[in-house]
């Protein structure tokens, strides 16, 4: 395979796989990310990878899931699935704005469709810009998990997450947060690692845990090529891809293949190594960072707990508010849609020829330079939108982020692998 594989797959047929259908033999698990408000907005984030959706999928002004797609949806999910334990992600745009009546909805239509001894849980992805006494006793009541976006104190936050009228929002976020905590709901913090924030790890994780109280952060890394929001993921022109170290791989400079608010490689490679002394040094075992757990559990044997240093991918749908189904959120074009909800199963799109290519092409596109690195086991290439650059020898497919992830296992290995050693005492002596 090459790394035209990924692209390659977008030529697949939609036809179901074996693995489609309720089998013994069979364990069907896959996730959706839904977006009933399609990419509506009440922020103006710079970096956004999404708000330019509206264009590109021709979304009317005012996008909402009809209450057909939704049962629609919600049905095909809960039929789609094996586990005891189905959870629904709601994200946009920004899901608020459809307001507390359209959940309660979604949560009368998972009533109405799930089975005896089946439970449904929830997560809602928000700015919290929207989160009122109303918002949060709801989402008290039928135990939503929530995730609010912040990307560190006031000065960080409010560097691209603003309004649309161009005014900060850090204030509107922390009282978002003081009403959760008031009703005592759960919520993850969701950080947007960018070029600016990247610059001052301890001050952002510092923030999230010790002033938010946070005890789980998902730490995302922004990169977005300069074309990203016409062109596909694998459809760009080759002949421009620079090579690992060029200045043409740096944000900033005026010909970069990524935005000027992407992450700098190195600068992320720094960022890990900061963040991750301060966690195994103060935090361990308390809070929750996806990264370093996933990191602990694969130098442990074990899978990745994360899509994006998994070996293959394919298993994380986006469904748009028109029933639309592609084959990642961060696939969400044309090129990669595989169908609508409205006319098939999910559990037929999941599992099809098309996302099955998909997924696997995530390793088998891999560069030899990713072959030959002693870290690939634990990265995997991490996601494949972001494989932007040539390798060293010239080679196509290698992430945008390599140095930096090379860096933090350089860094970090000896520890990781001391942690899971204690980890398996700790496991051993339990049995």
């Amino acid at each position: 395979m090459s790394y035209s594989s990924v692209k390659n797959s977008t030529f697949l047929d939609v036809v179901p796989l074996k693995t489609a259908t309720k089998n013994t033999d069979y364990q069907r698990r896959f996730h959706v990310m839904s977006k009933p408000g399609g990419s509506k907005c009440n922020l103006d984030c710079q970096y956004c990878f999404y708000l330019h959706k509206d264009e590109l999928l021709h979304q009317p002004k005012q996008p909402v899931m009809d209450n057909a797609t939704l049962e629609a949806f919600i049905k095909s999910y809960i039929e789609s699935q094996d586990s005891n334990e189905i959870v629904f992600s709601w994200q946009g745009g920004e899901p608020t704005l459809l307001g507390v009546d359209y959940f309660r909805k979604v949560v009368q239509l998972q009533q109405k469709h799930c089975p005896k001894g089946v439970k449904i849980e929830n997560d809602l992805q928000t700015n919290g810009i929207l989160l009122n006494d109303e918002w949060c006793q709801f989402l008290k009541d039928n135990g939503f998990l929530v995730g609010l976006s912040i990307d560190g104190p006031r000065e960080l936050h409010d560097k691209y997450r603003v309004t649309r009228s161009g005014k900060p929002t850090f204030h509107l976020v922390m009282a978002a947060v003081e009403r959760l905590q008031d009703y005592q709901i759960p919520f993850n913090a969701l950080v947007v690692v960018n070029r600016h924030n990247v610059k001052h790890p301890l001050e952002v994780y510092r923030f999230l845990t010790k002033e938010l109280g946070a005890t789980y952060i998902q730490f995302t890394p922004c990169v977005e090529a300069k074309d990203f929001a016409t062109t596909a993921p694998q459809f760009w022109n080759e002949s421009m891809t620079p090579e690992k170290g060029s200045d043409l791989t740096k944000p900033g400079h005026p010909m970069s293949i990524v935005t000027d608010w992407s992450v700098d490689p190195d600068d992320w490679g720094y960022f890990l190594n900061t963040v991750f002394v301060e966690w195994v040094n103060n935090d361990l075992g308390r809070v929750l960072v996806n990264l370093f757990e996933t990191a602990v559990a694969q130098v442990m044997g074990k899978e990745s707990q994360l899509c994006v240093t998994a070996e293959f991918c394919g298993k994380g749908l986006a469904m748009e508010h028109n029933g639309d189904v592609f084959s990642c959120d961060h696939y969400v074009y044309p090129e990669y849609k595989l169908g609508n909800v409205n006319e098939r199963g999910l559990n037929e799109l999941a599992f099809s020829i098309r996302q099955h290519g998909f997924g696997m092409a995530k390793r088998d596109s891999l560069p030899a330079y990713c072959k030959a690195c002693p870290y690939l086991n634990l990265c995997w290439g991490e996601c494949p939108k972001n494989r932007l650059i040539k390798s060293p020898d010239g080679e196509l497919g290698l992430n945008y982020l390599c140095s930096g992830i090379r860096a933090f296992f350089d860094e970090s290995l000896p520890m990781l692998t001391g942690l899971s050693v204690l980890l398996k005492k700790q496991q051993d002596a339990l049995n």
